[in-house]
C-alpha cells in the first residue's frame, strides 16, 4: 500500500463503524463482513473478493491497538493528504518527536511493510539516494476458516487447512526473470517507490510504476508469473487449535501466512473458529450447560440423580427437599479447558418433568394429594402483590 493510501484511506468506514467504536464493535463488524464477502461463500464473484481484503486490510488496522493508535495519529497528522504541523510549529520545526511517536516499528505494519515508521521514513525523504538496496517485503496475511465439533472445541484438535497463496515463484525462484537474472529498477533504484512532490519541501511516496513496487525489473518474463516472481500456491497445514475455543473466535497464527520476498518475514495465518451444536450439551464462557428431567416426586422429596458429562463417566448430585423448576446446581471441574489448562464447571438445571398420562395407582395418588392440599393456594401470593402494585 503506498502512503497515498494509507493516509487516505477510511478503514472505519470500510468496517462501518465510528471512530471511536470499541474493539468489540470493531470484531463483530469485521466478522459480520468476513462471513459475508469470503471468497469460498462468493465463488468465482472478483467483487466480493476485493470487498475481502479491503475488510481484511481495515481489520489488519484497527483491530491491533497499537496499529490502529498509529493510523488515527497518521491521519490526524496529514488530514487529506497535506501536512498539517501542530502548534508552535515554526520554520521546520515542530513541537514533538516524530521518532519517538512512529519510529522503531519495523515489521509491526501488517500488510503495510515495515509499518508507520517506513511511511515517514519515505515521507521526509530519509535513507534515500543511489546506495540504496533492494528491502525485503513482507508475505501477505491469509485468512481460513474450519469447523469444528462440539467436543474437538473443548478439548482442542490439530485439524488439516489447506491454504492458497501468493508465495514466490518455483520456475524463476520469485526472480521474476525466467533466467534468475532481473536487474535493479533505475527509476526507483531498487526501493520500489518513488518520491511524489507535495509542496512545502515534503515529498511522499508511490510504488514505483516500471517495476510496480518490487525494485526489480526483468528483462525476460518468467512465463509462469509473467515477471511479477509471485505466482499461486496451494498448501496444506496441520494446525493445532487451543482448548476452550469458543464459536466466532480469531486465531492467530504468526508466521504462518504467505512467504515474504527477498528475505522478508511470512506473514500471518488467521483462522476463524465455527464450532457445532452439541444435542446435550450447551457452552457459557468455560462452564458447560445442560438441562436434566426430574420427576415431582424427586424435586418435592428429594433424591439422589445421575446427571452426564461430556466425554466422561457421569456424576450424581444430590437434589435436596423442595427444589424447584428451573433451579441451576453445579458440578465443579466437570466444564470447558480455560486458557490456564483448569476446567470450568457443568451448569445443571432442573427441569420438573410433567407426564402427559396418569393412570391407576399414579392418578389415585395424585388425586389423594390434591384433596390433601386442597387449603393451599399457591397463586395466593401472587395476586396480593398485583394488589400493592
Amino acid at each position: 500500500m503506498s502512503t497515498k493510501d494509507f493516509i487516505e484511506k477510511d478503514f472505519y468506514k470500510v468496517l462501518g463503524v465510528p471512530k471511536d467504536a470499541t474493539e468489540a464493535e470493531i470484531k463483530k463488524a469485521y466478522r459480520k463482513l468476513a462471513r459475508e464477502f469470503h471468497p469460498d461463500a462468493n465463488k468465482g464473484n472478483a467483487k466480493a473478493e476485493e470487498r475481502f481484503k479491503e475488510i481484511s486490510e481495515a481489520n489488519d488496522v484497527l483491530g491491533d491497538p497499537k496499529k490502529r493508535k498509529e493510523y488515527d495519529e497518521a491521519r490526524a497528522l496529514f488530514g487529506n493528504g497535506g501536512f498539517r504541523p501542530g502548534p508552535g510549529a515554526a520554520g521546520g520545526s515542530f513541537n514533538f518527536d516524530l521518532g519517538d511517536l512512529f519510529g522503531g516499528q519495523a515489521g509491526a505494519g501488517g500488510n503495510f511493510g515495515g509499518g508507520i515508521g517506513d511511511v515517514f521514513g519515505g515521507l521526509f525523504n530519509r535513507g534515500g539516494g543511489a546506495g540504496t538496496r533492494t528491502q525485503p517485503r513482507r508475505g501477505q496475511d491469509i485468512e481460513s476458516e474450519v469447523t469444528l465439533s462440539f467436543m474437538e472445541a473443548v478439548d482442542g484438535a490439530t485439524v488439516p487447512l489447506r491454504m492458497s497463496s501468493q508465495a514466490p515463484c518455483k520456475a524463476c525462484s520469485g526472480t521474476g526473470d525466467k533466467n534468475g537474472t532481473p536487474r535493479v529498477c533505475p527509476t526507483c533504484v531498487g526501493t520500489g517507490q518513488v518520491a511524489r512532490g507535495s509542496g512545502g519541501g515534503f515529498s511522499l511516496t508511490d510504488p514505483c510504476p516500471d517495476c510496480k513496487g518490487r525494485g526489480l525489473i526483468a528483462e525476460n518474463p518468467c512465463e509462469v508469473c509473467h515477471g511479477s516472481g509471485r505466482a499461486k500456491s496451494s498448501r496444506t497445514m496441520q494446525v493445532r487449535i487451543p482448548a476452550g475455543v469458543s464459536d466466532g473466535q480469531r486465531i492467530r497464527l504468526r508466521g504462518k501466512g504467505a512467504p515474504g520476498e527477498r528475505g522478508g518475514p511470512a506473514g500471518d495465518l488467521y483462522v476463524v473458529v465455527h464450532v457445532n451444536p452439541h444435542p446435550v450439551f450447551g457452552r457459557k464462557d468455560d462452564n458447560l450447560t445442560v438441562s436434566v428431567p426430574v420427576t415431582f416426586a424427586e424435586a418435592a422429596l428429594g433424591a439422589e440423580i445421575r446427571v452426564p458429562t461430556l466425554g466422561g463417566p457421569p456424576v450424581t448430585l444430590k437434589l435436596p427437599p423442595g427444589t424447584p423448576n428451573g433451579r441451576t446446581m453445579r458440578a465443579r471441574g466437570k466444564g470447558a479447558v480455560r486458557k490456564d489448562g483448569t476446567r470450568g464447571d457443568l451448569l445443571v438445571t432442573v427441569e420438573v418433568s410433567v407426564p402427559k398420562d396418569v393412570s391407576g395407582k399414579a392418578r389415585d395418588a395424585l388425586e389423594a394429594y390434591r384433596e390433601a392440599t386442597a387449603d393451599e393456594d399457591p397463586r395466593a401470593e401472587l395476586f396480593q402483590a398485583a394488589k400493592g402494585a
